[in-house]
């Protein structure tokens, strides 16, 4: 998959079906908002086509009211999956003219923000139970500042959280990035996604 620009961020993602699947219901977006870029992972519950519809609708929605805050967007795809299996997801919203990015999840769609000065090396998610379409927690959005080439990584269950950032080499570009983590901890259990994003701005 090539790599995507968008303002001062650069994008790479990696994706895997299940086998004997035709559809992943591991999904993402990267769509430009007024300030800056919304990004998200979906992830429809099981596998299968079932799963791939719930996670067009949670796109579909993002795509479709990208330029409002995260809880309120997660709000809206909570309502439209109703009739779904429902999905669990991870979003955030880059604020460029104030090197800002707001982030929250739902589920397990993990979020990892690996800092390009290293102080500190790595910040988490922090994900909050739930399942969109079917229960909701109180949501609350973290606001995170963000530094010259900070690293956002999203992934979905299909990957093994057993990398850290100094099993990672950043200097690379975001796609060679994606393509390992994913090359080399995908369980082959499940649908499988990672999603790697830059900040740039200034270079």
């Amino acid at each position: 998959m090539a790599a995507m620009t968008n303002g001062p961020m650069e994008f790479g993602a990696a994706m895997l079906t299940l086998p004997g699947e035709t559809e992943s219901g591991d999904r993402y977006v990267v769509k430009h908002r007024t300030s800056g870029v919304l990004v998200a992972v979906v992830d429809g519950l099981g596998h299968g086509s079932e799963a791939a519809a719930a996670a067009k609708v949670a796109l579909s929605v993002l795509e479709t009211y990208v330029d409002e805050p995260v809880i309120t967007l997660l709000n809206r795809c909570h309502e439209s999956l109703r009739r779904t299996r429902g999905v669990v997801m991870s979003l955030a919203s880059f604020d460029f003219p104030h090197d800002e990015m707001t982030w929250l999840g739902v589920g397990n769609v993990e979020g990892l923000l690996l800092r390009g000065d290293k102080v500190p090396p790595v910040e988490h998610l922090i994900l909050r139970p739930g399942v969109a379409g079917s229960q909701l927690p109180p949501l609350r959005a973290t606001v995170v500042p963000l530094q010259q080439n900070d690293t956002l990584i999203f992934f979905t269950d299909g990957i093994r959280s057993d990398f850290t950032e100094k099993t990672l080499d950043l200097g690379l570009p975001v796609q060679v990035i994606a393509d390992r983590i994913l090359a080399r901890h995908t369980k082959g259990t499940d649908d499988a996604l990672v999603l790697v994003g830059r900040y740039r701005k200034g270079l």
